[in-house]
């Protein structure tokens, strides 16, 4: 509870408290500046409840954004941890591939050969 939500409810209540003298005491003037101090002391406690609650949102959006960073942080770091596997596994495919074209290298010439022939045929163009 802030400041203002205990001045309005203060006065809210100062309000009904001179409405009710003024209608005991039949002054109609007592009465509307009761019912005037009820309505701006309703007012200011609605204002102090609502600047209470922007408060709290406030807190709100500040640890969500934390949160957000922090998961933004991990996601990244888990990024960083697969592109780096990926590097590793295709540098240990690749040395596999260059040692298998070295130990069979007929077989790897007719292969890149036989690739070579299948994409000029398909990129022919049609007579």
């Amino acid at each position: 509870m802030n400041r203002d939500q205990i001045r309005g409810a203060s006065r809210h209540l100062k309000g009904r408290a001179e409405t009710a003298l003024g209608g005991l005491t039949g002054d109609p003037a007592r009465q509307v500046r009761g019912a005037v101090d009820q309505v701006a002391g309703g007012a200011q406690y609605a204002y102090g409840h609502a600047r209470d609650r922007a408060e709290d949102l406030v807190e709100e959006g500040r640890h969500l954004a934390h949160e957000a960073r922090e998961r933004a942080d991990d996601l990244i770091e888990d990024g960083r941890h697969y592109a780096e596997e990926a590097r590793r596994r295709a540098q240990t495919q690749g040395r596999r591939a260059i040692r298998y074209a070295d130990a069979n290298r007929t077989t790897t010439l007719l292969a890149f050969a036989g690739v070579a022939f299948a994409l000029g045929w398909l990129a022919r163009s049609a007579r």
